[in-house]
């Protein structure tokens, strides 16, 4: 009787280890997704960029993914590029990457990385048709920083399905150029809340699309505030748009 109680014992022991084993694997398995938080500028410098940064950074740390941060355009190679399952524009803006670095950056795309665009990454790359197709659209002036509707425009979108229909927020409201017809829109502008805008009724300010190579590209007009980077509803949005692009989202 005392050996079949120790060979249960033993055998509830190694389980027990089996068990923890396989959900820290699984665990370090949910942990593996890396993102590059791509910052510099050639151009104007937002305020908001630490701030948005730094908490990008700190939802890596309560989510599935790792989050990498540099202004250092040397990063964009072949071999650093192919450890991140996506690359975020952080309000970048100018001319931020030289020939070698944009075809690294090209064939990362090709290749099925992901791309997401935050607010001034309209504003970047002008010379660049590549880019201006990936990011999808210019950025073609704005206003000064003042109050608009948000138009939800695919409610089951999971970058922006958290978001009410109307959401009136304060930013600064691109207006935009060269439009990617191919891209989808998240969310529209209400030109008739605000002044300033001249894209017409249908002026998109958050979009997604495939790119034909296994990933996607996804791009949000709003973050130019500090403000924002510490609204829920923005933060959700950001932290949702970075999952829908890693495959992960809800």
């Amino acid at each position: 009787m005392f050996r079949i109680i120790v060979s249960i014992f033993v055998c509830s022991f190694f389980f027990g280890l089996n068990s923890s084993f396989a959900q820290e694997t699984e665990n370090e398995n949910e942990k593996n997704k890396e993102v590059l938080v791509f910052y510099k500028t050639a151009g104007f410098w937002h305020e908001a960029i630490p701030t948005g940064r730094d908490f990008i950074s700190d939802l890596g740390e309560d989510h599935i993914f790792e989050v990498s941060t540099t202004q250092d355009a040397d990063d964009f190679n072949d071999e650093n590029l192919a450890e991140f399952d996506l690359v975020i524009f952080l309000n970048t803006t100018g001319n931020v990457l030289d020939d070698e670095e944009q075809e690294a950056f090209e064939k990362y795309i090709e290749n099925g990385g992901n791309f997401f665009g935050i607010h001034a990454a309209a504003d970047t790359e002008y010379e660049w048709p590549w880019y201006g197709e990936l990011v999808g659209g210019y950025f073609d002036g704005h206003p000064e920083v003042q109050q608009a509707d948000v138009i939800l425009n695919m409610p089951e979108h999971p970058a922006v399905a958290h978001l009410p229909e109307v959401w009136s927020k304060t930013d600064e409201w691109y207006n935009y150029k060269n439009l990617n017809p191919e891209m989808q829109v998240l969310l529209y502008l209400d030109e008739d809340s605000y002044e300033g805008g001249t894209n017409g009724e249908e002026h998109p300010i958050a979009w997604f699309r495939e790119t034909g190579h296994g990933g996607v590209s996804i791009y949000t007009g709003l973050g130019h505030t500090i403000e924002s980077y510490i609204e829920p509803l923005f933060q959700e949005h950001i932290l949702q748009s970075i999952l829908f692009a890693l495959g992960e989202e809800k």
